[in-house]
This record gives C-alpha cells, structure tokens and sequence, in this order.
C-alpha cells in the first residue's frame, strides 16, 4: 500500500505526483480502463495540501536543459530519439528537466542531497532554477533567499520562466513553503531578460507560479489572507490566474477551500487540483474563463498536470479499486486511464502536445521512478526502447513541446557521476538506433537516493505544490 500523500504547506520537488484520493466525484463520462498490466498495489493519497508540499513535489527535481534543435517534419511518426545529456548545475548531484519551448530552450531544477540519506531526499540542501539555451546554463538567480524552485515552471517561446524562490524574510507563521527548511518566505516569480520579478499575492505571504502561456498568462497558487480552517495557521491557498502581473482568484469546485492551477494553454484554459487542507483527498479540475468544472475520476480522487490547445487534459487518478494510480486523459468530459508499464506498478501523465502525443512516468513497487514513456496512437511505449545505448536510463518524462522533444532526467549508469540524476532533452531523429537502452539494461539501474513519488509529491504539493 502507498504511503498517502501529505497536503501541508510545503512546495517543492521535481517529480510527477502519485496520488491517491479517497473523495467521490460524479463519474460523469467514466471510460472502461485501457492500457497494460493493472496493477496490485494502492496508490498514494492527497492528504493535508499546503503550497510547501505541492512545491516540493515538482520542486525536489532541478532539471538542466540544453537544445537539441533538430528539425522534425512530422515527430509524431519519428521512431527514436537522440539523447543530450543537460548534467547539472555546478556540483549538484541531482537534476531535472522540467518544461520547454518550442525553440527547445529547457528550463530546469537541480538541488544537492547527501548521498546515502534515501530517507531524507525530500530535504534538499540546495535547489535553483535554471536554463539551457544552444547548451549554455544559466542559474536564474533568486528573489533575495538562497533558494529557487518549479513546479512545471513553463517557458513560453518569448522566453519567460515561472517558478518560486526564497526571500529574505522569514515566513511569520513559520511555514516553508518552498520546502528547504529555512522558513523563508516563499514567492512566485516571472523571469525575463535575465531578471527576476515577483509576483503578487492574494493578502498571503506565499505563492508558486506554475506555468505561463504564450499570452503571458500565468497560473499557480498564492496564499490569501485567511486563516485556513482545516489547518490553522496556514493560509489558505487559491488557484489564481496573473493578467498583467494581477492576480485574479480561481473558484475551487464542491466544498473545497484550496487549489493550484498547475497549467494553462494558450487559449487561458487552466487546469490542476482543488482540496480541503485537512481531507486526504484531491479532485482534478479545470478552468474556462474563470469557470471550475470537476473532471470526472474513478472515485478516488486525482490531478490534471497539463493540457494542449485542443482542451485535451492530461494527469493522474486512483485505480478503479483504490489499489493504484493511473495516467489519466481527459476529452470532451471522458476519462481515458493510462495503466503502467508491464512490471511497474503506478503511473501519470504529465505533458501533451497538439499532436497528442502524452508523455509521462511510472513507479515501481518500492515507489521508485521506474520508466520515462510515451503514449500515442492509444499505446504506452518505454521511451528507453527508443534510443541508442547510453550511460543514462530515463526514470521520468515531464513535458513534450509541438516538435516532439522531451524534457526528462535519467539514472547515470557509469562514471564519475553514477547513481546521480541527470536532466536530458530527448530530440526525434530519423535514424535507427540499434541496441537500445532498454535491451542493454532490461532492469532500472541504481541510484544514490530513493526516488519515492510520495516524498516528491510531499515536496512539490504536486510537484513542489503537493501538500
């Protein structure tokens, strides 16, 4: 049974959210479930949802990005893809690449842990944001504090970034919510022209950007000026929308009091979750011109992490049978369940492009990060079967942009650098690739550290937002 997931106020963390959310909705428009292997096991549960546990889910991965700019007529027919290795800022031994454009610019989360400390992977001891452009990193500084972080964080093509970072005050209520256990008030950000600004709250003193459309539309969560009944003295956390720098609240759906909009397409459709601090369960929502509509799940609660042009929605939902969770595709106000990959025991998805092709990851039965995938013509394929033998096994993929490029991090299998965790950037090619990761090493390789989605979900409250 997965450990359930805790819904405090702490944003941070890179990985994808497993999520287990014991909370009916009406299964309006409910598909019969598709895809591999159902799986045994229970999946993990929204629990108390503060912005620190959110963040730290998607925050606890700070990927590198470097571009790969192939031209791709048609990626959605490509049959393989060519590997860059982004590696990580400075001497960090853990990195991620979370989102990027449609020039390839990556944008991503890269932190330091111990090695050995599996146990404490969620307390990070550093984490900054970063971009790679033609190969070149760049640190995207801070808002005063030591610290940046993402969820999604989202580059649009203008090359403006969203995320979260540390300022030199200190949270009056004693939160931490960007998740690294200083206690630093926590703001979201716009990062343009090399500069960083922060952005506005609801009367709170904490908030996540989480993603920005070409429009320069931005959605995420930010702290209003009420206590929040179900867990006092947190604040309670609004889905919000930022027009011009202005941020504009989001209705939650039912009775919940809190919520974070963890994506928006380009034509300001947002989507994300919506809670009650103290409940154990998380509802997947999505919102049209200030409407919050409840997607249907299978009874167990769930989040939607992304969504195209196309209002096609993608995320996660628990199993049928509350044993699991599963990838989940929303259309038309159907749900699709994306099973795991043979073997695995867990999945979401976290990206899809216009083409919609999806990509996302799963889980093993110890709450690992197992296989980075795809999923496109209604089949989930290993994204490690798709590329030549390397020194890198992709455990996640996080989002895909029009031209078919991946950002995702991977096991180093060899090295100076082995066990660590590296952000990548996966470009179609029209070439054969000959023996495949996959083929040459058939089982996930070992790391330096636990990579629990819960304590990643924990860190980011769903990617960095998770708690």
């Amino acid at each position: 049974m997965l450990p359930q997931l805790s819904l405090n106020k702490d944003l941070s963390s890179c990985e994808p959210i497993l999520l287990s959310i014991p909370r009916k909705l009406s299964k309006r428009g409910v598909e019969p479930d598709v895809g591999c292997e159902p799986s045994r096991h229970n999946d993990s549960t929204g629990g108390k949802r503060d912005m620190s546990t959110l963040r730290q889910f998607w925050a606890f991965w700070l990927p590198w990005a470097t571009i790969v700019l192939a031209c791709c007529s048609d990626a959605g027919a490509q049959t393989s893809y060519k590997v860059t290795d982004l590696g990580t800022l400075g001497n960090d031994n853990m990195s991620c690449a979370m989102t990027l454009n449609n020039r390839g610019w990556t944008a991503i989360q890269d932190g330091n842990a111990l090695p050995g400390q599996q146990d404490q992977i969620t307390k990070l001891l550093n984490g900054r944001d970063a971009i790679v452009i033609d190969g070149v990193q760049v640190d995207l500084g801070t808002l005063g504090g030591k610290n940046s972080f993402m969820n999604w964080g989202e580059i649009n093509d203008r090359g403006q970034i969203v995320g979260y970072s540390e300022t030199e005050a200190l949270d009056p209520n004693g939160e931490d919510v960007c998740g690294f256990g200083t206690g630093h008030v926590c703001l979201p950000f716009v990062w343009q022209d090399f500069h960083m600004k922060a952005l506005a709250t609801l009367g709170g003193n904490n908030g996540q950007a989480s993603a920005i459309n070409s429009r320069g539309q931005i959605s995420g969560t930010v702290e209003t000026a009420v206590t929040d009944p179900g867990c006092p003295p947190h604040l309670i956390s609004s889905p919000v929308l930022w027009e011009k720098g202005k941020p504009q609240p989001l209705p939650t759906v039912g009775n919940d009091t809190d919520g974070d909009a963890f994506w928006i397409n380009d034509l300001g459709h947002a989507v994300g979750q919506s809670y009650n601090c103290s409940q154990t369960i998380t509802h997947p929502v999505s919102w049209t011109n200030g409407t919050a509509s409840a997607l249907p799940d299978y009874g167990h609660g769930g989040v939607a992490f992304g969504n195209n042009d196309l209002d096609q929605i993608v995320g996660a939902v628990g199993s049928p049978d509350g044993t699991t969770q599963y990838g989940a595709l929303w259309q038309n106000g159907t749900l699709r369940s994306l099973k795991p990959l043979p073997g695995d025991f867990a999945a979401i998805a976290s990206g899809i492009n216009n083409r919609g092709q999806v990509v996302g990851s799963t889980f093993d039965s110890n709450l690992n990060w197992a296989h980075a995938f795809i999923w496109q013509d209604g089949v989930m394929t290993d994204l490690n079967t798709l590329f030549a033998s390397s020194n890198l096994f992709a455990t996640m993929a996080n989002k895909i942009n029009e031209r078919g490029q991946i950002g995702a991090m991977a096991i180093v299998r060899s090295g100076p650098d082995e066990g660590n965790i590296h952000a990548i950037l996966l470009t179609p090619v029209n070439e054969s690739i000959g023996r495949s990761v996959a083929e040459e090493v058939p089982t996930r390789p070992q790391t330096n550290f636990s990579l629990s989605p819960n304590q990643i979900l924990q860190r980011l409250r769903l990617g960095r937002a998770g708690q």
